[in-house]
């Protein structure tokens, strides 16, 4: 076990300063000091809310007054997002109370007239998801709708990426009497309307399109187990993987599995069709047991030499790390695929364990970050 150094005496007077300052707000800076990164982050958060003891109606977005939830100013929304990206689940609990009890911030979990006219967006989305435990069967229905609207675009964006993979390779060889668009062979379409063309006009008329033919993927049927970390952390990632799995779902190649996990599982393949019943069920900022997943994830395997484990995780393990090795270890060793996807944090870049995925990669699983687009790639030329 590697010996960790303690935090110097400089380290816990700085952190000691920080955490004054946080309490404290603005003002004191010239002696305390400024701040910077995600402690200034923390400190606006705080600001949004704790400045209305002194000024009602006063926000760090330039006072506005609150409660407006329109495309441009999403301020409650954006404020939620940010309070649970920086804060620990104690303190998230604090603000929440602090928020609806003392200030009267309610719009987003008691005002159904905002809801309602509320326009969809992947913003307040993550804003329901993280505050619908505390709405009431009003507010949650249109609640409900809103998430409905907002995964429609994204599917809607998402499901020719995932799927097109799958349609099977260009055959340039044959010609095909289906015309779908991504199948359009230009060159032989204008070689063959050429006596069409109308000089005085400058115009070629195309009386027939040509279209190449597809070459049929002839496949057994594979397994796909996705397992996602619904981690406080994890939320934009379990936004696209529920998505993207609805997108699998009905690919004739896979049979896919869906299965959310914290320190509990919860399988929801029963919903794997409808991303917006996923997105209901989560339960997000518990602790992780990455172990426990992976071997529920073994006990749906049929045939391990057709069974992909998708494992989208940020890898910080919250139980012991040898059950998730010894799990890892099982699926491969019976000669399965395992996957393991990094989160990505809100500007997409990869935010992980890199100790636990550069073990796991040791092992024999395949580790990244892909987009969903990506993913269909990998897992079509696997199953190919």
């Amino acid at each position: 076990m590697s010996n960790v150094s303690p935090p110097s005496s400089d380290e816990q007077t700085r952190t000691r300063q920080t955490r004054w300052r946080l309490v404290l707000g603005d003002g004191v800076e010239s002696t305390l000091g400024g701040l910077s990164g995600e402690d200034a982050e923390r400190d606006a958060a705080l600001a949004y809310l704790y400045n209305r003891e002194y000024s009602p109606g006063r926000n760090v977005r330039g006072g506005h007054p609150a409660g407006d939830l329109g495309e441009s100013r999403l301020t409650v929304p954006e404020w939620i997002n940010h309070v649970h990206r920086l804060f620990p689940q104690k303190t998230i609990e604090r603000i929440e109370r602090d928020a609806l009890e003392r200030y009267q911030l309610q719009e987003m979990v008691t005002n159904p007239d905002l809801l309602a006219r509320a326009q969809p967006s992947q913003t307040l989305l993550k804003a329901v998801l993280h505050t619908k435990h505390l709405m009431n069967e009003q507010v949650l229905a249109l609640a409900r709708d809103l998430v409905r609207r907002v995964v429609a675009q994204l599917m809607e964006k998402l499901a020719s990426e995932v799927r097109q993979p799958f349609s099977g390779a260009l055959d340039r060889r044959r010609r095909s009497l289906v015309r779908v668009a991504k199948n359009f062979d230009i060159r032989t379409t204008l070689r063959r309307n050429l006596k069409h063309w109308r000089p005085d006009e400058k115009r070629l008329v195309l009386q027939t399109p040509h279209f190449y033919s597809r070459v049929r993927r002839q496949t057994d049927r594979w397994q796909l187990v996705i397992l996602v970390d619904e981690s406080g952390s994890m939320l934009d990632s379990v936004i696209h993987a529920a998505i993207t799995a609805a997108c699998f779902w009905n690919l004739r190649a896979l049979r896919t599995h869906l299965v959310l996990f914290d320190t509990a599982v919860v399988d929801v393949t029963e919903h794997c069709v409808d991303p917006v019943e996923t997105l209901m069920k989560v339960q997000l900022g518990g602790g992780t047991d990455i172990g426990q997943a992976l071997n529920y994830a073994h006990s749906l395997i049929d045939n391990p030499r057709r069974a992909i484990v998708l494992l989208v995780t940020d890898f910080f393990e919250g139980a012991p790390v040898g059950r998730l090795y010894a799990e890892a270890r099982r699926i491969i060793g019976g000669g399965s695929t395992l996957l393991g996807l990094a989160a990505l944090d809100p500007d997409a870049r990869p935010r992980y364990d890199e100790h636990v995925a550069r073990q796991l990669a040791q092992l024999g699983a395949h580790v990244g970050a892909m987009t969903p687009g990506e993913l269909a790639e990998w897992i079509a030329q696997k199953v190919g």
